[in-house]
């Protein structure tokens, strides 16, 4: 039976990216101030924050880190602290380990400023919130369906058993599910973890070991925008099927 767990109050938004693959939008624009259907990637995470009851979010800043902290000054929902990655980029994993005194010793959300989806009803960081379990899991990923993903041609992410336990697509030649950027983490996860850069990967192979990487099934469509010829799929995919 799943135990009942606090609301996930705090959040990690990664926003420290190059862009490199977004060029040449991103010669002069960090990659989460792209607009999507009329606002930036940023605002749409930050948003969905809000809306699933996030209170205080840290964003991290290194690649035209000026204009990241430009567009989150004076934001209160959530209420946001930059953590400021200028002389090294740290990657998914250090970066959050720079920021944990800032986020506290409670699970967090951490996710990437460029995860879109479109929402089919409820919000799916609730939702998320609502099936953390933190008496079995260490870990929930936010998984979206390979197929039906926009603007992705990759092979996938994981397998999802039916507790909801994921393992690596490994050899196989494709995986169903894709990472869809969205976490929820325990911070003791990081106490054991390489000071400077490093991938939220090696907690991802650490959990998966000891059976407390977990995954939740996104409701409605994950839009990949790695492109800028993605951004019209992304924008027409949006206008068809997203509700917020």
């Amino acid at each position: 039976m799943q135990t009942s767990s606090p609301p996930i109050r705090r959040a990690m938004v990664l926003a420290a990216g190059l862009g490199k693959r977004m060029r040449p939008i991103t010669d002069t624009m960090p990659k989460p101030l792209v607009a999507i259907a009329g606002k930036t990637m940023l605002d749409h995470a930050l948003d969905r924050l809000a809306g699933a009851g996030v209170a205080d979010a840290v964003v991290n800043v290194h690649y035209l880190a000026e204009q990241i902290e430009a567009r989150v000054a004076g934001r209160t929902s959530p209420r946001i602290t930059v953590s400021d990655e200028r002389d090294v980029l740290l990657e998914t994993g250090g970066g959050v380990k720079k920021a944990l005194p800032l986020l506290g010793a409670e699970p967090f959300f951490h996710i990437n400023s460029d995860s879109l989806w479109s929402e089919r009803g409820a919000s799916n960081l609730s939702a998320m919130a609502a099936a953390w379990d933190a008496a079995r899991m260490d870990m929930l990923l936010l998984l979206a369906e390979r197929e039906s993903s926009v603007g992705f041609d990759g092979a996938g992410d994981f397998f999802r058993d039916e507790a909801g336990r994921l393992a690596r697509r490994g050899q196989a030649a494709s995986a169903p599910y894709v990472y869809a950027g969205v976490a929820i983490i325990k911070p003791e996860l990081f106490a054991d973890t390489p000071e400077g850069p490093f991938s939220l990967n090696l907690l991802f192979d650490r959990c998966i070991a000891s059976g407390t990487l977990f995954g939740h099934l996104l409701d409605g469509r994950w839009l990949h925008v790695g492109t800028p010829e993605a951004i019209p799929l992304a924008e027409q995919a949006y206008a068809a099927h997203q509700g917020g």
